[in-house]
């Protein structure tokens, strides 16, 4: 027993005392079993003629021939230990740690479904995560705090312990540390390749993050091992749907709603593309029928809350009234309905109860994301010092001459879909989407702040030569062109954070045009704040985040007006709805492209608008919502506060 204890911590000690035994106990069955276990971990191959002759003697015992097949996997004689494994679970087929070493096996073998179908068998026969039922537990009721620490310390026990590291992982997606999420679940199937929920939690993930490129091989494989799988099935459909390719996306949900027409996640698959898509009244038939399939959907409440252009009856607002007077709500349900109901209620004019709502749910979602406002000020001050006049002009010149890109930036809901709409209303001029690859070029060049570790970003990109900038400028062009389905010669990236990382577009891409969406403070921030948006908008819930975000951003524009005078075409969206057609000139002007009269007919063009202004922009330009904000004046003294000297003074 003394001998067994020290295996994990000391295996070169564990096989001296095993050793020592045998001379006393000569073929001692256990404890040659022990030694050649201690051999094998230090990596001697002595180890594999104990278990070659042990498993000789005793051809039908499993857990011989388990040791024997681990020995051989060790050694390196990987086909022969593949051989030996699938001997042991013909002899004992629940045996679940053979089936986990021909999980590991098949993979290095590069044979993913033999891969997957065995750490299948073993999670069925050993459920890797029994251990971790009360950080489940308080996962699934939105006590994020309390899982994560419970799962860290699992780790400090266990650090290879992978299914506490997909729970972490899963977690960390929730409080939306994307970063964090996405090294966990890789790490995870590292030691698990055939791990199926880990890598649809890393589809579902990257799928958050509008990466829709590299969803789509993650549910390649998981449908090759289960092609009836109704959530990989779906999950593949949004990713053709987020890529543009709406005739695939609608093809797959049309089977699922045949084969499942009383899932309501599939009809909620289904109202998400008619909107997108540009069909208002296909999709609430859609939302509706999710909710009469199940009545506490809060998505779907807040999917027809989201349309903009809908309205609740007073029977439906007493409805959600009674849902969220509900202690079992679920975390996320009362969320959906808590921004439903906040707009349900603005449609009323009901706005002290309708800011009651948006508060509340933005005060559930800020709980569980690690948003931190001073680090996006310190990028913003190190931008400033870096990106000077003399910085550029000792690099004109530099980057891919491409001028095939066009970037929309500034904060969202500030008019960015409706210049979307108005450039791919150009014949020239392609609408994609919020594209992820400046954020995660940005990411590459250490722009996230470690504790304790001094950020690289954007020092490093002082660094980059002219031909590793020209190199990232043709790999944006490269990565993005997926999304280019309409193959015309522009198109445009409307990622409003980009602004963040202006000088490095402006280093790899020196010719794209960059315009501003501009939107006046209080407008714009409060937009924001009644706006539930799924993921990624970290600084929306709180009104002093939001303030002082959009007090960085003003700042960091104005320090690029300076140092590049001319550079950015700026739009103000009061001014847009003031002057279309002024503006649309100039703004066509600006991007070298000729006048065409039917961007002035903007809301004519049919094609897929993604974001929450998708009908919104089907429509012609009204100026009724300038100033919907001071329906809420007299709670935006935080707000006004934080903006500081960005708010216009009377």
């Amino acid at each position: 027993m003394q001998a067994a204890a020290l295996l994990d911590s000391d295996p070169q000690a564990a096989a001296r005392a095993a050793a020592e035994l045998l001379k006393q106990y000569p073929g001692h069955r256990a404890t040659t079993v022990m030694l050649g276990t201690a051999l094998r971990s230090c990596g001697d191959s002595q180890a594999l003629t104990i278990f070659e002759e042990l498993a000789a003697t005793q051809p039908d015992s499993a857990l011989l021939q388990l040791e024997f097949g681990r020995t051989l996997a060790a050694l390196g004689h990987d086909q022969q230990a593949i051989a030996t494994l699938e001997r042991v679970v013909q002899l004992e087929p629940n045996l679940a740690e053979a089936w986990r070493e021909l999980a590991s096996l098949y993979a290095v073998r590069g044979d993913t479904r033999a891969c997957d179908a065995a750490h299948a068998r073993f999670t069925s026969l050993s459920p890797p995560e029994q251990h971790l039922a009360e950080a489940e537990v308080a996962f699934a009721h939105g006590r994020l705090n309390t899982a994560e620490s419970l799962l860290k310390r699992q780790l400090s026990r266990e650090p290879k312990d992978w299914a506490a590291m997909r729970m972490l992982g899963e977690v960390m997606g929730q409080r939306e540390d994307y970063i964090e999420a996405e090294r966990l679940l890789g790490e995870c199937l590292k030691l698990a390749p055939g791990y199926s929920r880990a890598r649809f939690d890393l589809a579902r993930l990257l799928y958050s993050q509008q990466k829709a490129d590299p969803v789509l091989p993650l549910l390649e494989r998981l449908l090759a091992f289960d092609p009836e799988d109704l959530l990989y099935r779906s999950l593949q459909a949004s990713a053709y749907g987020l890529l543009g390719q709406t005739e695939r996306a609608t093809q797959i949900v049309s089977v699922l709603l045949k084969e499942f027409p009383n899932d309501e996640r599939i009809w909620l698959s289904y109202g998400h593309g008619q909107r997108i898509g540009g069909h208002p009244a296909e999709a609430i038939e859609a939302y509706r029928k999710c909710i009469e399939l199940r009545a506490d959907f809060g998505e779907a409440w807040f999917s027809l809350a989201n349309l903009k252009t809908f309205r609740f009856s007073s029977a439906e607002i007493d409805a959600m009234r009674s849902h969220l007077a509900r202690e079992n709500l679920s975390y996320d349900d009362r969320l959906q309905f808590e921004f439903a109901l906040g707009k349900a209620l603005e449609d009323t004019r009901n706005f002290a109860e309708s800011f009651e709502h948006y508060s509340r749910g933005n005060e559930l979602r800020r709980s569980a994301v690690a948003y931190d406002g001073d680090g996006n000020t310190r990028l913003v001050e190190r931008s400033r010092a870096l990106y000077t006049r003399e910085f550029f002009a000792a690099r004109a010149g530099f980057g891919s001459q491409s001028e095939e890109p066009i970037f929309i930036i500034g904060l969202p809901r500030a008019g960015s879909t409706l210049l979307e709409q108005i450039l791919s209303s150009h014949s020239q001029v392609e609408g994609t989407r919020e594209l992820p690859d400046v954020p995660a070029l940005a990411l590459e060049l250490g722009v996230r702040e470690t504790p304790g570790v001094p950020p690289a970003y954007p020092q490093s990109v002082a660094h980059l030569s002219n031909a590793e900038l020209t190199r990232l400028g043709a790999r944006y062009l490269a990565q993005t062109l997926p999304n280019r389905l309409g193959g015309k010669p522009r198109f445009i990236d409307k990622m409003p954070s980009n602004f963040m990382h202006l000088g490095l577009i402006q280093l790899m891409l020196p010719r794209a045009r960059i315009i501003d969406a501009r939107r006046s403070p209080l407008a714009c921030c409060f937009s924001n704040f009644k706006q539930h948006f799924q993921s990624g908008v970290w600084f929306t819930y709180n009104l002093e985040d939001l303030g002082r975000y959009y007090r960085d951003y003003v700042h960091l524009m104005a320090h690029f007006d300076t140092v590049l005078p001319g550079r950015v075409h700026r739009v103000n969206y009061e001014t847009l709805v003031a002057d279309l057609e002024g503006e649309v000139r100039r703004l066509l002007d600006y991007c070298g492209l000729p006048f065409e009269d039917q961007c002035l007919r903007f809301h004519e063009t049919r094609r897929v608008v993604q974001t929450a202004s998708s009908e919104q922009v089907r429509q012609p330009l009204y100026a009724q919502g300038v100033d919907q904000w001071r329906n809420y004046e007299p709670w935006l003294g935080k707000l006004k506060e934080a903006l500081g000297d960005v708010l216009p003074r009377a």
